[in-house]
């Protein structure tokens, strides 16, 4: 299993109820566990150190960022030996030395690459090194793409953000090593030696779009961003495979969805569409009539996203 954290594990400084016990049984029965995050500036010990703090199994080589992953993306675009420009934390430094290439400071060095994640520490100057260098044509990766960064104050700008700035100079894109792409995944479950692996996270758009475009199966959790409400009107690439309340439900079975002449069912719930209207028969606090609900709707639009949320009529009130 390939694990988000935030609004998986815990949601700021606690755990999610049920959570790191379901971690607990799944280690205790022998299963593959990973985690999977776009932080690209701590160590994988310190994220695991966290985790255990809170009570959750984990140590340093069950923890995959984007450092990892960007720095094993841009070995595969440059030259061994390949010189690299490296904008952002120590972490991201010691991984693109690790893939055995050579760091530099400054675009005088005439880098052949640069690879950009978050720090802190960042400023104006280290954006503008990077744009020379890009501009000059070096191969540029980003470990990640978040736009915002949640911090005690509110929301700060995140790499995304400082990526935006140097796209925006340079008139070129980079290479993008962090959820939603592949590579993140890709990377943690050929670590882990795994070869079908399931995906956890609780948002749409990077957890469950990634999960997708790396061909694994993917679990919504609703502990964290997305809703029930938000998966029904899911774009057809960030549907996810199964949904639960918790990851604490990772181990009940899962209830069958059947279909019959246009009408889904899941468990007591029916859904069925008319236009762009989903009618269920079920209560509206049964998760089991948002299952058979995303059924219908996603069954109706199969490779394509309706330009609008459908409208949801509850037959039996709940």
């Amino acid at each position: 299993m390939l694990a988000d954290l935030d609004g998986v594990v815990y949601t700021g400084p606690r755990a999610i109820d049920g959570a790191t016990s379901a971690l607990d049984k799944l280690v205790g029965d022998g299963k593959s566990l990973a985690y999977v995050t776009n932080n690209a500036s701590r160590s994988p010990e310190e994220v695991a150190s966290h985790l255990r703090e809170l009570g959750a199994p984990a140590t340093a080589d069950q923890v995959f960022g984007s450092a990892l992953a960007g720095a094993e993306l841009l070995a595969g675009e440059v030259a061994a030996g390949a010189s690299v420009l490296v904008i952002g934390s120590q972490i991201l430094a010691d991984s693109v030395r690790a893939q055995g290439l050579v760091v530099v400071s400054a675009s005088d060095d005439r880098p052949d690459a640069v690879i950009q994640g978050f720090s802190p520490a960042l400023g104006w100057k280290d954006l503008a090194e990077a744009a020379y260098a890009i501009t000059a044509g070096a191969t540029w990766v980003a470990t990640n793409m978040d736009m915002t960064l949640p911090q005690e104050r509110g929301f700060a700008p995140g790499n995304g953000s400082l990526v935006a700035a140097v796209a925006a100079a340079t008139g070129k894109s980079p290479l993008i090593a962090g959820k939603p792409e592949a590579a993140l995944f890709e990377t943690a479950a050929r670590h882990s030696g795994v070869e079908r692996a399931l995906v956890v996270g609780d948002r749409l758009d990077t957890d469950i779009l990634g999960g997708n475009r790396a061909g694994m199966a993917t679990v919504l959790v609703l502990t964290g961003v997305d809703s029930t409400q938000t998966a029904l009107a899911a774009r057809f690439d960030e549907r996810p495979n199964y949904m639960i309340r918790s990851l604490g439900e990772i181990y009940e079975e899962y209830p069958a969805i059947t279909a019959d002449d246009g009408t889904y069912s899941c468990g007591a719930a029916v859904a069925r569409v008319a236009g762009s209207t989903v009618s269920i028969s079920g209560r509206e606090d049964d998760l089991n009539s948002w299952r058979a609900a995303c059924a219908a709707w996603w069954a109706a639009h199969p490779d394509m996203t309706p330009k609008a949320a459908p409208e949801i009529v509850f037959a039996t009130a709940g």
